[in-house]
C-alpha cells in the first residue's frame, strides 16, 4: 500500500515537472514574441494599480460636485437627459433612482448656493481628473509631464467633452430606440473614439493618431464590457447597499465600481502602448521607440511633491 509520503513525493515531482515545462514554454514564447516579456513586466508593475486607484479617486471627487453644479444651472431637458443617461449607465432603479432624481433636481436654492463662481470652480477643479488620466497616458508611453501652458486648455476641453458624451449615454446604449443589438456596437464605437481622442489630447499630441489605436481598441472594449456588466450587477447592489448603509452605501459601491473601471482603463492603455511600440505592430503603426527616461520616477516625484492631490 502506497504511503502518504510517497504520494506527496510523486505530487511534488509532478509539480516540479509542470513548472519546468511552463518555464520552457514561456521562454520559447518570449523568444518568438518579445512583446510578451515587456507586456507582462509593465502590467505587473506595482505602480500601475496605484495609478488606477488615484484616477478613480479623482474621478469620484470631481465628478459628483461637477454633476451637482451642472444640474443647478442646466435646463430641465438637460437634467432629464443626464438622469436618463446615468440610469442607463448603471441600470439604476428603485430607491437608488429616487436618490438620483432628488440629487439632480434643479431648484433655486441649489442655484443660489452654487452660484456662477461655484460652477466655474467646479469645472476648474474637475481638471484634476484630466491630469490624473493624462498621467496614466504619459506613464503608459513613458513620457515626461507636459508643460502646463501647453496642456491646461486640453484639461478643460476633456472635461467638457466627457460631459457631452455622458449626456449621450442613454440614447447610445438604447441604440437610439433600436435596442441593445445596435446599442452595444454604438457604445463600443463611441468608447473607442472617446479614448482615442483622450489619449491624443492629454498627451498634447506628442504621439500620433495611428500608434494610439491599439490602446483605444482595448480601452473601448474594456469599458463596453464594464458598462454591460454594470447594468446587470449594479441595480441590485446599489439598492442593497442603500437599504443596509444608507447614502454611505451608495458612495462605497460607486467608488468600488470606479476603481474596477479605472483599473481596466489603466491596464488597457498601458497594454496598448506596449503593443504599439513592440514588434510587429510598431513597423505598421510607425510608433516611436520606447523611452527609458524614467517616466515612472518622475510620476512618483510628482506625487510626493503635491501630496498626491491635484
Amino acid at each position: 500500500m502506497t504511503s502518504a509520503r510517497e504520494v506527496a513525493a510523486r505530487w511534488k515531482e509532478r509539480m516540479a515537472r509542470g513548472r519546468e515545462r511552463f518555464g520552457r514554454t514561456r521562454a520559447e514564447a518570449e523568444r518568438r514574441f518579445p512583446v510578451i516579456s515587456e507586456l507582462t513586466a509593465r502590467l505587473f508593475s506595482p505602480g500601475l494599480l496605484d495609478a488606477a486607484t488615484r484616477m478613480a479617486s479623482q474621478v469620484f471627487l470631481t465628478a459628483i460636485p461637477l454633476l451637482f453644479a451642472v444640474a443647478a444651472f442646466a435646463p430641465s431637458e438637460v437634467r432629464d437627459q443626464l438622469a436618463s443617461s446615468l440610469r442607463s449607465l448603471f441600470g439604476i432603479s428603485g430607491a437608488a433612482q429616487q436618490q438620483l432624481d432628488e440629487a439632480l433636481k434643479g431648484n433655486g436654492d441649489l442655484r443660489q448656493t452654487t452660484g456662477f463662481i461655484g460652477l466655474l470652480m467646479a469645472f476648474l477643479s474637475a481638471t484634476s481628473c484630466s491630469r490624473a488620466v493624462g498621467r496614466v497616458c504619459e506613464h503608459a508611453w513613458r513620457l515626461p509631464k507636459a508643460r502646463t501652458k501647453v496642456a491646461a486648455w486640453r484639461w478643460l476641453l476633456w472635461v467638457v467633452g466627457w460631459l457631452a458624451l455622458l449626456l449621450l449615454q442613454g440614447p447610445l446604449r438604447d441604440g437610439f430606440g433600436a435596442g441593445l443589438w445596435l446599442g452595444v456596437p454604438l457604445t463600443f464605437v463611441a468608447s473607442l473614439g472617446a479614448w482615442w481622442w483622450t489619449s491624443h489630447l492629454l498627451l498634447s499630441a506628442r504621439i500620433g493618431w495611428l500608434p494610439l489605436l491599439p490602446g483605444a481598441l482595448l480601452t473601448g472594449a474594456g469599458v463596453t464590457v464594464m458598462s454591460l456588466s454594470a447594468r446587470v450587477y449594479m441595480p441590485t447592489a446599489l439598492n442593497r447597499s442603500l437599504a443596509q448603509y444608507g447614502s454611505l452605501g451608495l458612495v462605497l459601491m460607486l467608488l468600488s465600481w470606479l476603481i474596477a473601471l479605472c483599473a481596466v482603463i489603466t491596464f488597457a492603455i498601458t497594454a496598448g502602448a506596449v503593443l504599439a511600440q513592440e514588434p510587429p505592430l510598431n513597423a505598421y503603426l510607425h510608433s516611436p521607440a520606447p523611452s527609458t527616461n524614467g517616466a515612472e520616477d518622475e510620476d512618483e516625484d510628482d506625487g510626493r511633491n503635491d501630496g498626491g492631490n491635484d
